[in-house]
């Protein structure tokens, strides 16, 4: 699919969007990612059905190089950025979609995107401020390199294989390749944003949602502990359940995309039925 590129405050963003007409779904990848992870979503039945739309974060992908560091990177600036993306996409209705930090930023967008109509999250515990990291995530130890500037060949390889379900393997490169390429400074930025005032309280993002939440989590993951999410006050989460994935880690829109798919087209629906009620 080509690709297209928008000018939001100053900053080029990458953006592939998928043939489909229904309700639109604005796709936003994990740390050190792109929108090339979302191809199994884009060039399926579902992007024919829907308007998928997967862009690339500043210092990610093809967004690059980074207009403004200082107010454009991290949870904060990538949540304004994704409001303002919205805006120019002239979407009049959205579906946020995260993973990973992708989700995170989701969060920090969605109060201030009047039309969005639904949000979907997954590899992201919602975090209070200050964050529990020792209950939300998984002892690890690409949690340290998900945060350095600067990564040695092993640390992410090691990053790349925490992506998935123990023992998976993917002949595709495309997740290293994507870590290689990326700006350590977003890196970074991604820590440094852990503070107060860096990003707004998530758990309580989640517990004043009036729209549908949809949290998805791998059986198989590495980095994220689900029994959190059982912690977390989420009064309009789909279905009334975390839904689990059985074969699945950190990437189940890769490891499993046909369940994933299903249940993506699935919140949709509902979502799109209730933004005609």
């Amino acid at each position: 699919m080509p690709t297209d590129f928008l000018n939001v405050a100053g900053q080029t963003i990458a953006c592939t969007t998928s043939p489909g007409d229904g309700l639109p779904a604005l796709l936003i990848h994990g740390n050190s990612s792109s929108r090339r992870t979302f191809q199994r979503q884009l060039e399926s039945e579902l992007g024919r059905r829907h308007r998928l739309i997967a862009i690339d974060l500043p210092g990610f992908g093809d967004s690059q190089p980074i207009a403004d560091p200082e107010n454009g990177l991290g949870i904060q600036g990538y949540g304004r950025l994704v409001v303002k993306v919205v805006e120019a996409l002239g979407l009049d209705s959205v579906v946020l979609v995260g993973w990973s930090l992708g989700g995170h930023v989701a969060l920090e967008a969605v109060e201030d995107i009047p039309n969005c109509k639904g949000v979907l999250i997954y590899g992201t515990p919602p975090l209070a401020f200050p964050p529990d990291m020792g209950a939300a995530f998984l002892p690890n130890p690409a949690m340290a390199a998900a945060f350095n500037p600067q990564l040695t060949e092993a640390e992410m390889r090691g990053f790349v294989d925490a992506f998935f379900a123990p023992g998976y393997s993917t002949p595709d490169d495309r997740f290293l390749a994507d870590i290689r390429r990326s700006d350590g400074r977003a890196r970074a930025a991604i820590a440094a944003s852990i503070r107060p005032g860096g990003y707004k309280d998530e758990v309580q993002v989640v517990a004043k949602l009036r729209t549908p939440l949809a949290v998805l989590h791998g059986a198989q993951e590495q980095l994220v502990n689900g029994a959190y999410f059982a912690s977390i006050p989420m009064p309009t989460l789909w279905r009334g359940a975390v839904q689990e994935i059985a074969d699945a880690g950190h990437a189940p829109h890769w490891e499993t995309a046909d369940v994933f798919n299903t249940l993506l087209a699935d919140f949709l629906a509902d979502c799109e039925m209730g933004a005609r009620r």
